[in-house]
Parts: structure tokens; C-alpha cells; sequence
């Protein structure tokens, strides 16, 4: 199986142990209480599900803008985004202190993990605007990664932590919720050596279903990995429960069996485009994928990426050796009418955009809230079922 990201083993920081955890929560009660924001806690579920190994916590100042420009750590580490804890107020909090995370998501803030803290320090102005441009390439508020950035506080708190709860993540996803040792060990049990991963914050459509069966045909892959984010999206986009019922009725039907492992992760979408596409690749390696698909506006937003600076940063940023996982670059896909099947447009050079059948997703969501089905060449009909009610019943509200 591929080795974790540096070459060393996971180091997932959630305290399995039973006892121990007892023990550190009944320690926590009184230490300082921190809370959280959104990204934050995101953060400390994937440092706790061993996705961001081998991380031991929370970047300082130094690191944090070594990352932003370079792309590494001080010390040396390939690194493609600051993972910072940035809170509103540190005045009762000192170096050497240890004290309680909070979760931002449940009514009882209860505790998620507990952070030794080694440095206190503020983000500045020019600081902060260093590290929008280069994670984000836009200062723009409108851009909904840099409004939650900008949202949070500026003083950086740093230091290695002890992660006691995934949150609501293994709660309200107990089937779907998994850390990447349980990925890597369910791979191992199925005796998967070529792992090719699927990252998607939406339910799939036909398109992304012959992407990933083009993929693992194409690298010759022993099975997909459909791995989907769980955490905080932007305002409008469909909520997790309803995209993975629509994922796993797709894998159900339409995908051969013991070909394709549907999973979930803890984390917040940043919609920093390139940028975000290598921490994708970064995190699925630790999971022990072997190729990850990156396509058309990875993990972008908008118009604030060029359609494919997500392949291009592998390419012109990104050291040959930074990484072990290959990147499978994937075109713009659409129903051929010509061909009676789904394509990517480079493959067909005799086609004209008349040849397709393409729907866009403002049109595809004008459809799903006015309760009209989708085109049968656009979605499978058991999956637009399951979105077409979520929209039905959200729009008679």
C-alpha cells in the first residue's frame, strides 16, 4: 500500500483509549475554555482522524506564512495550507498553558480536545492579506473562503493538541464517518493495491459516475474511493445527509459490487481551488489512495480560478517529490447524444456543443424546486428522486 504523506506511519491524535479519555475530559473541566470557530474544529477532527499525519497540532505564526508562500513548513514538511487555531481573545491564555477546545457546533460547547499551548502570537493585517492571496489568490469577501477566514480571529494560538471527540461527524454519520486508519485498513481488507479517490461536496450526477469508473479503468485501479465532505458548505449547496443517501443508492445500483468504498470526512469546504485540490491529494494518500481525480474547477468557486488551475498547480508548484499520489486529470464530462453515453469532451474532437446534452446547475436546480425531473442523460433517476424531494420540500417551507 502507498505510504502516508513524508513517509513516516499516521499519527491520528484522538485519544482511543477509553480510560485515557475519560480522564483528560475530567482534567479539561478545569483548564481555560477556547471556542472554537467552524474551521477550527474542522481542523481538529481531521488532525484527530489522522487525515493531516504527520501534524501534531496547530501551525504557529512562522509556519503558518511559510505555508502560505512556499508551500512547506520551517522545518521542511510539504504543506499546501496554514492549519491554524485563530480565536478573538487570548488575554487569559499564557505559553506553557493548557486548555480546553470547544465545539462551535453543539448548544453545550462541550470539549473536543484539549492544546498545549507554545505560542501566543497575532496575525497582522499584512499577514492575514499574505495568506488570502496565496491560499485563496483573491482578498474578496465575496469569495466565501476568505469571508469565513476573515471571520475568525487574529491571534494565533500554537501548539500540539489531544483530540477527544470527532464532534458531530461519527454521531450523525455513523455509517459514512471514517477516519483514514479505518480507510486504510478497510483497503487493506479488500485486498485493493491501485485505490483511485473521488473527492465531491455535491450528490453525483451521471457525469462524475463514468468519471470515476473512466478513472479506475484508466489506471487499471483495483476500486474508487468516494469520499465526501461532511462538514460546512456555502450557503445553498445540498446538506450532507441528503448527498450521501443520493451517493450510496448510485454505488447501490449502477457501480459493480466490491468496486467502490463510499466514505466521509470531518471537514469544512475552503473553496480555495488549487490550493485545496493538493491538500486533497495530500489527505487521500494518508488514507493510502494511490490516484486522486481532479477535474474541471477542483474545489473552486465561482470565477476566482482559472477551469483548470487544480491540474496545473501539480504541475508548475508542486515538487515531483512533495507527493506519492498520482493525479488523474479529468475533462469536462457531458452526455454525448451522438454516442448515447458520458464523455469527456477531449475524447470526442468530432463533437460540437450540439452533440451534448448539457444542463447548467442553475437550470438544474430550477428544475429539482419546481419538482420537474432531471434528464435522464443528467442523473440517474433513483438519485434525482432522493435530490428532487430535499429541494421540494426545502422550497415549500
Amino acid at each position: 500500500m502507498i505510504q502516508a504523506h513524508a513517509g513516516v506511519e499516521l499519527t491520528p491524535l484522538y485519544i482511543d483509549a477509553a480510560e485515557q479519555r475519560t480522564e483528560l475530559l475530567q482534567q479539561a473541566q478545569a483548564l481555560t475554555k477556547v471556542l472554537l470557530s467552524s474551521q477550527a474544529l474542522a481542523n481538529i477532527v481531521m488532525l484527530g482522524a489522522g487525515y493531516f499525519s504527520p501534524l501534531t497540532g496547530f501551525m504557529n505564526r512562522a509556519d503558518s506564512l511559510s505555508v502560505a508562500h512556499t508551500m512547506y513548513t520551517q522545518a521542511g514538511l510539504f504543506w499546501p495550507i496554514p492549519i491554524m487555531n485563530l480565536i478573538d481573545d487570548a488575554s487569559d491564555i499564557e505559553p506553557g498553558q493548557r486548555v480546553a477546545l470547544c465545539d462551535p457546533h453543539c448548544p453545550e460547547h462541550s470539549i473536543v480536545a484539549i492544546q498545549t499551548v507554545e505560542a501566543i502570537e497575532t496575525l497582522s493585517d499584512e499577514d492575514s492579506l499574505s495568506i488570502m492571496t496565496h491560499v485563496f489568490a483573491t482578498t474578496d469577501s465575496a469569495h466565501p473562503g476568505v469571508a469565513n477566514f476573515k471571520a475568525q480571529g487574529r491571534w494565533l494560538i500554537s501548539g500540539p493538541c489531544e483530540v477527544l471527540s470527532f464532534s458531530y461527524f461519527a454521531s450523525e454519520f455513523p455509517d459514512t464517518f471514517r477516519t483514514a486508519p479505518q480507510i486504510r485498513q478497510q483497503i487493506e481488507q479488500r485486498g485493493w493495491q491501485k485505490v483511485v479517490a473521488f473527492q465531491t461536496r455535491n450528490p453525483m450526477h451521471r457525469a462524475h459516475e463514468a468519471l470515476c469508473k473512466m478513472a479506475q479503468q484508466h489506471v487499471q485501479a483495483d476500486g474508487v474511493l468516494i469520499h465526501m465532505l461532511l462538514g460546512k458548505l456555502k450557503a445553498g449547496d445540498i446538506p450532507a445527509k441528503v448527498r450521501d443517501a443520493a451517493i450510496r443508492k448510485m454505488v447501490e445500483l449502477y457501480f459493480p459490487e466490491n468496486s467502490v468504498m463510499v466514505a466521509g470526512y470531518g471537514f469544512d469546504m475552503l473553496y480555495a481551488g488549487p490550493r485545496e485540490a493538493v491538500l486533497h491529494a495530500l489527505f487521500r494518500q494518508n488514507c493510502g489512495c494511490t490516484h486522486l481525480i481532479v477535474g474541471r474547477d477542483h474545489a473552486g468557486v465561482g470565477a476566482y480560478y482559472e477551469p483548470f488551475a487544480a491540474q496545473d498547480i501539480f504541475l508548475d508548484q508542486v515538487p515531483a517529490a512533495a507527493l506519492d499520489i498520482e493525479i488523474f486529470n479529468a475533462d469536462h464530462t457531458a452526455y454525448s447524444k451522438k454516442l448515447n453515453k458520458v464523455v469527456m469532451m477531449r475524447d470526442a474532437p468530432d463533437h460540437t456543443l450540439d452533440d451534448y446534452v448539457l444542463v447548467s446547475g442553475t437550470k438544474m436546480r430550477e428544475l429539482l424546486s419546481t419538482g420537474q425531473p432531471l434528464p435522464v442523460e443528467i442523473a440517474r433517476p433513483e438519485v434525482a428522486q432522493i435530490i428532487s424531494q430535499h429541494y421540494q420540500q426545502n422550497t415549500h417551507k
